[in-house]
């Protein structure tokens, strides 16, 4: 698939020609340094009527972060700042969600530095729905396709079109702001090359549950909390009794945290 099929017109649309994106509730990773840019420039966003919501989220353990502490003048309407760690938070917000039919307009601001969330709870929820299977984080089976990868602690596999340090306002338009060339890559097409390909060598991949974060306004990504109950509903209706495998990834068009989940047969 050419960059001009995996490029969304969001992608390439002028802001003030599109209209106004409205979403129920908008959850930011992080009260930071990045959360707080966010948290600004949706701020921006909502006063340019680019984008409204009916709740904006800020989650932080640290009670005193930059974004608790903005002053009432500062914040952005309909803001809530929540002091928790972020997978309790998740844990609770996504099961209620999955059950709230309001939640099919909510999206995440995911951090660049956050671990991979919503594989977290998406193996939790598949280890509470099925107690007698073993359910494990697997390496993946071949190298990805990407100039960049590394596997973390935990089996998270990141992985990267990028050998350089990218701007966090970069929206990964057509025409790469490095290269100055076109962007010719995309990983949720790459990643769905590599599930048909690990298939062809008989490590099946029941399906590549993917998280496209994607810009959508003044330099702000998010991915939508209806792929991710999406992808739990696939896990919990996919998973036969000879075991399943699972690609899980949040990513954008450039960089991603990748983890394969097997569910072990019977």
């Amino acid at each position: 698939m050419s960059t001009a099929d995996a490029t969304s017109a969001a992608d390439r649309a002028s802001p003030s020609h599109r209209p106004t994106q409205r979403f129920g509730r908008i959850v930011v990773v992080g009260g930071g340094c990045y959360g707080g840019y966010y948290v600004r420039q949706l701020g921006r966003a909502d006063r340019a009527g680019a984008v409204v919501w009916r709740e904006l989220v800020i989650v932080d353990r640290d009670p005193t972060c930059a974004v608790a502490r903005l002053p009432a003048a500062e914040r952005p309407p309909r803001m809530r700042f929540v002091a928790s760690d972020w997978r309790e938070y998740f844990a609770t917000y996504l099961a209620e969600a999955s059950a709230d039919a309001r939640s099919d307009d909510d999206a995440i601001v995911p951090s660049p530095l956050m671990p991979h969330l919503m594989a977290d709870w998406l193996v939790e929820r598949a280890r509470e729905r099925r107690p007698d299977r073993e359910i494990r984080i697997e390496p993946l089976g071949g190298s990805l396709p990407v100039p960049w990868q590394r596997v973390g602690a935990d089996g998270t596999h990141y992985a990267s079109f990028a050998e350089w340090m990218c701007p966090i306002n970069c929206i990964e338009p057509a025409r790469c702001p490095e290269t100055r060339g076109p962007r010719e890559w995309s990983l949720p097409v790459a990643l769905r090359a590599y599930a048909d390909a690990e298939g062809s060598v008989g490590r099946s991949i029941e399906a590549p549950l993917v998280f496209h974060c994607t810009h959508r306004a003044y330099g702000v990504g998010m991915i939508d909390v209806r792929d991710v109950l999406r992808a739990d509903a696939v896990i919990a209706a996919c998973a036969p009794e000879r075991g399943a495998s699972f690609l899980i990834g949040t990513v954008s068009h450039c960089h991603g945290a990748l983890r394969r989940v097997t569910i072990a047969g019977t």
